[in-house]
């Protein structure tokens, strides 16, 4: 630790961002069934700090559409590259996943897929259907990628309806070319705003730390309940490697409080604002 932060001082992490060792009979049993059946969950491969909660709860998350991006993000730990082709198989391995570890509520996200003429929406789509016919009384949240503003792939989602569709805008406008390189704040705008004019229940969510002022907070707020946006969560960034943006600032609790009170105010069904909240956090409740 000594060497890397010799060449890249990094600033202390507070006493607020520990993390209690996961426990509980649930999270051992879901934690068994993983290990048993070698089963892939992004609460795993992220290191998330409430997968322990989570898991209890009985909610996981899975990516789909492989592990390598084709958008090379500031902020994010995912390997960036050329893909390998789509698996038709994934949905049905997906949704087996679902069935046999008992979740209760499945949150489903991806890397960006520009590489696809579709962007993975036929895929995206066909996991939520074979989730619904091998586990139908498990509820879903779906982290969509933005499928580059094309609404007729965006369509697929809204077509097969999961219950909560969820679409990240990240930070706010300022820093967006910085923090998510190939991503467009407008277009991400536009299409939560697609999403919501065709009946879904839409979510989003913003890192801080990066730099961002309050006031831009508050923007960005506004501008998602603009759209339709009803559920919000905001979560400290933490800086997945020194090769990624550096964390500016470490955000007491105390603001985080400050900004779910403002986003009740702006008229969020739903907002969780905490240091350790991140995209699914208590995401069973969001139904």
């Amino acid at each position: 630790m000594k060497e890397e932060s010799a060449v890249q001082p990094r600033l202390k992490k507070p006493d607020w961002l520990r993390v209690k060792l996961p426990t509980g009979e649930n999270y051992l049993k879901v934690r068994g069934l993983v290990d048993q059946h070698k089963l892939h969950t992004i609460c795993e491969s992220g290191n998330c700090p409430n997968m322990g909660e989570c898991w209890g709860e009985g909610t996981a998350t899975f990516m789909i559409l492989g592990n390598i991006c084709t958008r090379s993000c500031g902020f994010c730990a995912v390997a960036t590259g050329r893909p390998l082709p789509a698996d038709t198989k994934e949905p049905e391995r997906v949704a087996e996943s679902v069935k046999l570890m008992g979740v209760k509520h499945c949150v489903i996200t991806s890397v960006d897929r520009d590489d696809l003429k579709d962007g993975g929406a036929e895929i995206w789509a066909e996991t939520i259907r074979a989730v619904r016919r091998a586990s139908p009384q498990t509820t879903m949240e779906t982290l969509i990628p933005d499928f580059k503003g094309e609404m007729h792939n965006v369509q697929k989602i809204v077509d097969v309806m999961p219950e909560i569709v969820s679409h990240n805008m990240e930070t706010v406008r300022r820093l967006t070319k910085q923090v998510r390189i190939q991503a467009k704040y407008d277009r991400s705008l536009a299409v939560l705003k697609f999403l919501h004019d065709g009946g879904c229940k839409t979510k989003s969510g913003i890192m801080v730390g990066l730099g961002e002022t309050d006031e831009e907070v508050f923007e960005t707020m506004r501008d998602l309940k603009n759209v339709g946006v009803e559920i919000m969560t905001i979560g400290q960034y933490l800086q997945p490697t020194r090769n990624h943006i550096p964390v500016k600032e470490f955000v007491h609790p105390e603001k985080f409080a400050l900004y779910k009170k403002i986003g009740q105010e702006v008229g969020f069904r739903y907002i969780e604002s905490g240091p350790l909240v991140r995209s699914s956090y208590h995401a069973e409740k969001h139904i």
